[in-house]
């Protein structure tokens, strides 16, 4: 499930985390940005929910220094040990450079470099190298945790989603339908077989809400669908999953500045591929379908579309009910 809960205060967690774990969940994930930092929400689970793994996705790698990023996912590794998974991307332009004021250049390899130097720096080697994106001078990493916490990449298209296979311990993955991750998956798989590398681990970020007023989850969903499909990264991908065809309109419209009719160009359709909605059966079917196509572990973020109440979301949806 991923944290925080909207609406409830980081200090007031405590209650919610306990219920998450008596409901039967296994995970909880954080995301970075523009609400809480990636970390704070997995500190405090790690305190008041030590059952609970805990995941990151994502922080960007150009927000931190690379010390100071290797230096914050250390700290949570050595507070959870074995139970903290480390998720890293390059983020997107608009958090970068439009909020952080941070030019988003080469991506592919902050990403890349980043990922090479928390694995040296989690090794507790004394690093001094150039890498393509930064320098780094006589750093040694001051605290090691007993596990090295798995390093999972966010991909979208093929070069990260090798990356991820060959450099990292998986991917993350967003933003998809379920059949997308038939095609999307092998890419990590096959790059890590050849890398001589353990089986990846597959994350999804998949946005949820249990509804069954599906008129108005739709109309909802299409605000966020817009948001995050004009972006870039998001555009490129879903091309590259031929559905450009799909979105042209919606793309047009956005970019003359006619908000109104990019959201009425977004098809009915797309909106069921890329948001779990109905009942909460149905959504745990949904969910299946993810799985089922190579998800490992499937992290639902709930979408209070209509004044939904979160945790009563997270309870229904729970695997305890399922």
């Amino acid at each position: 499930m991923s944290v925080p809960f909207g609406g409830i205060p980081l200090s007031e967690h405590r209650e919610a985390f306990r219920e998450v774990v008596d409901l039967g969940y296994t995970d909880v994930w954080s995301s970075e940005a523009d609400a809480a930092d990636g970390f704070t929400p997995l500190a405090l689970a790690a305190a008041w929910a030590p059952e609970l793994r805990l995941g990151v996705a994502i922080i960007p790698a150009f927000t931190r220094g690379p010390a100071l990023l290797a230096q914050s996912a250390a700290s949570l590794a050595d507070a959870a040990p074995g139970r903290f998974v480390m998720g890293i991307g390059s983020s997107s332009n608009v958090i970068v450079e439009r909020w952080n004021g941070i030019d988003f250049d080469e991506p592919y390899k902050r990403t890349r470099d980043s990922v090479r130097f928390l694995n040296a720096a989690f090794e507790g080697e004394k690093i001094t190298e150039t890498y393509d994106t930064f320098d780094i001078k006589g750093f040694r990493l001051g605290i090691r945790p007993k596990q090295k916490p798995p390093i999972l990449i966010a991909a979208l298209r093929e070069g990260m989603l090798k990356l991820a296979g060959r450099e990292g311990d998986g991917a993350i993955i967003n933003w998809l339908s379920a059949e997308d991750v038939s095609t999307v998956a092998p890419i990590v798989h096959e790059a890590a077989a050849k890398a001589g590398k353990p089986k990846p681990e597959i994350t999804a970020r998949l946005f949820v809400c249990p509804s069954t007023d599906a008129d108005m989850v739709r109309e909802s969903a299409k605000f966020a669908i817009a948001a995050y499909l004009n972006v870039p990264v998001y555009a490129s991908f879903h091309e590259w999953m031929g559905r450009g065809d799909r979105l042209a309109d919606m793309w047009k419209h956005w970019k003359d500045g006619d908000r109104k009719a990019a959201l009425a160009s977004i098809p009915d359709d797309l909106v069921d591929e890329l948001i779990i909605h109905g009942s909460p059966e149905e959504c745990r079917e949904h969910v299946a379908r993810y799985v089922a196509n190579g998800v490992d572990t499937p992290a639902l973020s709930i979408m209070p579309f209509g004044g939904l109440d979160i945790m009563q979301a997270v309870r229904d949806l729970a695997p305890a009910n399922g």
